[in-house]
């Protein structure tokens, strides 16, 4: 076991408005499982950025281990390898023997390497590149976000996989997957960094716990405050009062009551300096109150605007199926979608939900289309060369009319200034403002291009849109990978309180037993 030393770590992007990290001083043991947590744009990934020596710092960051790093950078070329030609590229030194090892650790057989890696699923991939980053010995690994765009098999895979392991921090916003694996939590809140023993569970009611103390604190000094405010207005009139009955005394023409101007003048001096010792109480009460509630979360309510259409069905498929070429994706589905539902679809990677989902927008941008008016986001319009290619079975029908609020789970289009992305999905810019800050996006984000984002703050701004626009139905296409822990529940306890008819595919699996009313195997 050795410790990871950081001290006064000082850290900003050249050219920005403000510093990622400022004085941070921590120690963590390289023997621990730990999860590192934060909101989007506060610096998780560019804190292990920092471990790896990519960027210069002020401060100081003592470690003696080897540091690894997932997901590995796949170049283009390397995608038409089989996996095991590039191995060596990937973690010098690595053995094949060991990565087959951890393969099979990892419910995955050893042909997997034999094959292109650009035609392995998202899963395999996953698996291929931890078992990669593990085959090592002695080094503290770094995992950034290891199930994004994973299914439940293969979440479930790398769950009890990390669950064997130690020594790697883990960032995550997959609640399930922190309480699983992990035995410490490195936490970056709003205005400081803690480290705590315990999983995400531990740690969020210790939180709870903290804010409701602090919240306490903060009401207790405020009421204390508007005391001693009283208190000092009483005391100000009475040494006004006092120094205004000496106005008119004339002490020649009353000289039975000389000393009476003495002791006024006495007794308004004393008022005075007791009125200054409390300004000075209200000032320290002031300054103690200051910084309590520095680290609360407190996220503010969402607000959303769904729309409600005359038919209570609005999507129902009858033996459906759809085939790329001789590739059958999807076949013999029956469903439908009834108002107000909030149906999760669910399956492994591959089985046709994003497929049925590009197929319903498709149907219903075309029931529209002579109408005159965008049934769905513009965001759509990139689908339509996939969908293109698509051969249908059975019958896919969509209520007539039915406007369509979409998320795609692919945030590469987002490029240039919000204000841009306002002007071409004709959104009120002050209003989707408004809902970022929400979303907890600092301010100072607003002036920077999209494709400077993060992956999280990417997701916010179609997450954003998606909201301002009323709807009868929400698609939500894998809406929260990259989405931090607090904007999750932010979004889970909006869906809750409006009700909204939803169409979702989603694999946290805290977010569906939460939201949805019904789940469609595929």
């Amino acid at each position: 076991m050795s410790q990871i030393s950081v001290s006064n770590l000082t850290f900003g992007y050249e050219g920005s408005f403000d510093n990622i990290f400022e004085e941070v001083s921590f120690l963590i043991d390289t023997d621990w499982r730990l999860g590192f947590i934060g909101r989007n744009g506060k610096g998780k990934t560019t804190f292990l950025n920092l471990l790896l020596g990519k960027y210069e710092y002020e401060g100081h960051i003592s470690a003696s281990a080897v540091f690894d790093y997932f997901p590995y950078q796949i170049m283009e070329e390397q995608k038409a390898q089989c996996s095991v030609d590039f191995l060596e590229q990937l973690k010098p030194g690595c053995e094949q023997w060991r990565v087959i090892c951890e393969l099979e650790k990892l419910n995955l057989d050893a042909e997997t390497l034999y094959r292109p890696f650009g035609t392995l699923s998202h899963g395999e991939r996953t698996k291929v590149m931890l078992a990669v980053l593990f085959s090592g010995e002695n080094d503290f690994l770094l995992i950034d976000e290891p199930t994004n765009h994973l299914d439940r098999e293969s979440r479930e895979s790398v769950k009890e996989y990390l669950r064997q392991k130690k020594g790697f921090i883990l960032v995550s916003h997959d609640r399930d997957l922190l309480d699983a694996c992990i035995d410490h939590v490195l936490v970056l809140n709003r205005c400081s960094i803690e480290v705590q023993k315990g999983n995400f569970s531990t740690w969020w009611e210790n939180k709870n716990r903290m804010d409701a103390f602090w919240q306490a604190e903060n009401e207790k000094h405020k009421k204390e405050i508007g005391r001693l405010r009283q208190a000092a207005e009483r005391t100000r009139d009475w040494a006004d009062k006092s120094e205004k009955s000496k106005i008119g005394f004339d002490p020649i023409k009353d000289p039975g009551h000389g000393g009476k101007r003495a002791y006024i003048g006495s007794k308004t001096k004393k008022m005075q300096s007791r009125r200054m010792q409390v300004e000075r109480r209200i000032t320290e009460e002031i300054e103690q109150k200051e910084g309590l509630l520095q680290d609360v979360e407190n996220p503010a309510d969402l607000k959303l605007m769904p729309m409600q259409h005359h038919k209570e069905v609005l999507l129902h498929a009858k033996e459906y199926g759809i085939a790329y070429d001789s590739d059958q994706v999807l076949h013999d589905l029956d469903f439908e979608l009834r108002r107000g539902e909030r149906i999760f679809l669910h399956g492994e990677n591959g089985c046709g939900k994003s497929s049925l989902i590009k197929a319903i927008l498709r149907k219903a941008q075309s029931y529209d289309a002579d109408r005159g008016f965008r049934t769905v986001d513009r965001q759509v319009r990139g689908t339509e060369t996939h969908a293109d290619a698509m051969q249908e079975s059975g019958t896919l029908t969509c209520a007539s009319g039915l406007i369509i609020s979409y998320i795609d789970q692919d945030t590469s289009s987002l490029c240039g200034t919000l204000k841009k992305f306002c002007l071409e999905n004709h959104l009120e810019e002050s209003l989707f403002c408004a809902i970022l800050r929400q979303l907890d996006l600092e301010r100072v984000q607003f002036v920077k291009n999209m494709e400077d984002y993060s992956e999280g703050q990417k997701k916010k701004v179609l997450i954003a849109a998606s909201l301002l626009k009323p709807a009868h139905l929400y698609i939500w296409d894998e809406p929260l990978n990259y989405i931090d822990v607090f904007s999750r529940m932010q979004i889970e306890n909006l869906i809750l309180a409006f009700q909204p008819t939803m169409l979702i595919v989603e694999h946290d699996v805290r977010f569906r037993e939460k939201i949805a009313t019904r789940v469609v195997e595929l």
